[in-house]
């Protein structure tokens, strides 16, 4: 039996939808399919499981509550509550120093900017962590309205200008047919530039399909890093006269090692 047009394996987000109060406005219906298997987040939870991100820390909000709904369809990808924006920013902080990469999902401006202190520390320390926020209806950009969650005024754009500081990428996602491709852009830049990155989502978007996240997924192919060889070797030549000469040397791993993704440092446990 259909009610209102919404079949009985449909869940609808009252709560989403006063969220993204401009579709209420524009007649339509925020819905989420539990079988659907090419939604925007169940694309973007893929992405992250193929990087090797299989927890996410997340503190919940009426912004992100449909987004983190899809990304628990993907069976590969558990959610980690936290107590606040800022403990979920250093979870994944020390999620990416043993996992390789990271990732939390907080709320636009009220979660983004408490949890932006922990995103600077991943830039200083190196580390790729993919903070993803959810965001306000794309139909409220360039509204002049004020919004609950914000610091008070009609421009949405602040939080996205304090991660600029503190991030080597940032994307907002506020149309299905470029969501794919900044999703890639966004954790590809991540991976290769061992930095963190910061994703913006619109709310009413999280939930909906479209052909390209339902497409076979291209393995992302990040080309490796490699040395000046003249200057490798100099710096060889240098650390062996220095071991040469010692008597009880002693070798201590730096960051820039954990950076560089040494795979003889990471084969003696470090």
């Amino acid at each position: 039996m259909e009610e209102n047009g919404i079949k009985p394996n449909e869940v609808t987000f009252t709560c989403a939808l006063k969220a993204c109060s401009g579709l209420a406005g524009i007649g339509y219906a925020v819905s989420c399919i539990k079988s659907s298997s090419s939604s925007l987040g169940l694309h973007l939870a893929r992405r992250l499981v193929e990087v090797g991100v299989n927890d996410v820390f997340t503190v919940p909000g009426d912004f992100n509550l449909v987004l983190l709904d899809h990304l628990l369809s993907e069976g590969s990808l558990k959610l980690v509550g936290c107590c606040n924006e800022l403990n979920a920013g250093y979870a994944a902080d020390g999620y990416a120093r043993a996992r390789g990469v990271g990732a939390c999902v907080v709320m636009f401006t009220v979660g983004g900017l408490s949890v932006i202190n922990a995103i600077a520390g991943t830039y200083s320390e190196n580390l790729p962590v993919i903070c993803i926020v959810g965001g306000p209806n794309s139909n409220d950009y360039g509204t002049n309205r004020i919004l609950h969650h914000t610091i008070g005024l009609p421009d949405f754009s602040q939080e996205l200008r304090c991660f600029q500081q503190v991030t080597c990428c940032q994307v907002m996602i506020e149309d299905l047919d470029t969501a794919h491709e900044l999703i890639d852009k966004a954790i590809s830049t991540a991976v290769r530039e061992r930095k963190p990155v910061y994703v913006s989502v619109s709310c009413n978007l999280a939930g909906l399909p479209h052909p390209t996240f339902s497409r076979e997924h291209v393995p992302y192919a990040i080309s490796p890093r490699f040395s000046n060889s003249k200057s490798l070797e100099a710096a060889v030549d240098t650390a062996a006269d220095f071991l040469n000469v010692a008597v009880k040397p002693v070798l201590v791993a730096g960051p820039k090692l954990r950076v560089a993704s040494s795979s003889s440092l990471h084969g003696l446990g470090f």
